[in-house]
């Protein structure tokens, strides 16, 4: 017999109240006490809301005596009973327990989710518990439901969704930065002292973990119209900073017939769609991040999605960083990347807003772009909000065949190697344009966390690989 069959989650519970005269619950104890009357009170949750459901136990009661005495936090249990409305100030109802039953115990002096504030640097040493905690639940159903608004969105647009491969012998971004898969025996190798002979492994040519979808969904673009990717990408960078993970989710939109101003456009409807989604779909664990993390995390999505975002080219960007009496860490010069500092001074300290950037210079850019009539900067663009900023990094794809070519080569790239990609253009190419959001990077904006590693389930950095 299914154990599930008469269970009700706490949401539940709490929308249906004391209509429901008896029903069977399941959960983990966050918290017991006992009083002078006899009586025992345990707050279990289920995952399923913030809420906590209280249980009241008699303690004389001779079949709940014993289990009464094992109920630790952490431990999990189901119990039926009867919902009445609570005596009590911290919750509308409470169930007057009949039956109880212990399913999994906790040792007391073991578990390490305790009721006092934990850090988030200690329970990244626990990712395995931390869900349980008011924090992480609400991480997660954040993540779930934006993962849902995303599919949503593009659906509603008429983009078909596709599965790029995780495995490929393509580097997207050439920066050399990518996970190499191989079955050889690399310490038999190391000890003979010969080199990889790739003719020999699986694929009979080096291949890596995806850093990104974006050239295969073009193929499907440039005969589909409308696609988008949304799966894992690895990037083997040693950088062990609050913005970057090893491994991390990408949505990535392609359109064929379409330029960058139809890529800005997108771009802008796609955020604030997401923003409304998080406000309208997720308010009690925006209220949580309200409180608790960010002050301003609900003023700020309200603000992006009902702001139209200011664009700018990188140059005037540069010029007025320049001009600007602020500090900065990092110097300032037409043709250097933008440092996340000087993103965030234009979205908070002059534009209170979001900001597009367009057209960067073509040497710090990837080799796909379209190269502007100036032949010194491409038709890019990169999404700046508050409290990240790049959000957002697209640009219109180069789809000159000819060009195209010359700026793999430039880029020390083969264009045997992206024969196929060359192909795209050299039978019946079309302007085309598209761009990457990393999904982590999404949740930390909207919920307003500090550090990327806590907006994933389970962080991949450097020197950490397990849970």
């Amino acid at each position: 017999m299914s154990i599930r069959k008469n269970r009700l989650k706490i949401s539940e519970i709490l929308q249906k109240g004391t209509t429901v005269p008896a029903t069977q619950v399941m959960g983990w104890v966050r918290t017991k006490r006992e009083s002078k009357a006899g009586l025992a009170f345990v707050e279990i949750n289920d995952g399923s809301c913030f809420e906590n459901l209280q249980l009241v136990l008699t303690m004389a009661d001779a079949g709940l005596t014993d289990i009464i005495s094992q109920l630790y936090p952490g431990t999990s249990l189901q119990a039926a009973g009867k919902l009445v409305t609570s005596q009590g100030g911290r919750q509308a109802v409470e169930m007057q327990v009949e039956s109880i039953e212990i399913l999994g115990s906790a040792d007391p002096h073991a578990y390490p989710i305790g009721k006092q504030k934990m850090s988030y640097e200690y329970l990244r040493e626990y990712t395995h518990l931390r869900p349980r905690t008011n924090t992480f639940g609400a991480l997660a159903r954040l993540r779930d439901m934006m993962a849902q608004s995303i599919h949503e969105f593009f659906h509603q647009r008429g983009f078909i969704w596709v599965h790029t491969p995780i495995i490929t012998a393509n580097d997207c971004e050439g920066a050399g930065k990518a996970f190499q898969v191989t079955t050889l025996d690399l310490a038999k190798l190391a000890a003979s002292g010969k080199a990889p002979d790739f003719e020999k492994d699986f694929f009979g040519e080096p291949v890596n973990l995806t850093v990104s979808g974006q050239l295969e969904g073009e193929a499907y673009a440039l005969s589909l119209g409308d696609i988008y990717t949304f799966g894992p990408t690895f990037r083997a960078e040693n950088s062990n900073t609050s913005r970057h993970l090893a491994e991390f989710w990408m949505v990535e939109p392609e359109m064929a017939f379409a330029d960058l101003e139809d890529d800005m456009e997108l771009a802008e409807a796609f955020l604030k769609h997401l923003c409304r989604a998080a406000l309208e779909k997720c308010p009690r664990e925006m209220e949580f991040f309200r409180e608790r993390v960010e002050p301003n995390a609900i003023a700020r999505l309200e603000e992006i999605a009902s702001k139209p975002f200011v664009r700018l080219s990188y140059t005037e960007a540069v010029e007025r960083l320049k001009s600007s009496d602020e500090k900065f860490q990092y110097p300032v010069e037409w043709g250097s990347d933008l440092q996340s500092e000087h993103e965030r001074w234009l979205t908070e300290k002059v534009f209170q807003g979001p900001v597009i950037l367009t057209d960067y210079p073509k040497a710090i850019k990837a080799f796909y772009m379209k190269v502007n009539d100036d032949n010194r900067t491409v038709r890019a663009m990169d999404v700046l909000v508050p409290h990240i900023g790049e959000i957002i990094g697209g640009a219109q794809r180069e789809d000159r065949l000819d060009v195209l070519t010359s700026r793999i080569q430039e880029m020390g790239l083969s264009p045997e190697s992206l024969k196929w990609y060359l192909d795209l253009r050299r039978f019946g190419g079309v302007p085309h344009a598209g761009f990457g959001l990393g999904f982590e990077r999404l949740i930390q904006f909207v919920s307003g966390m500090g550090n990327i590693r806590d907006v994933i389930p389970f962080p991949r950095t450097p020197g950490h690989a397990g849970i």
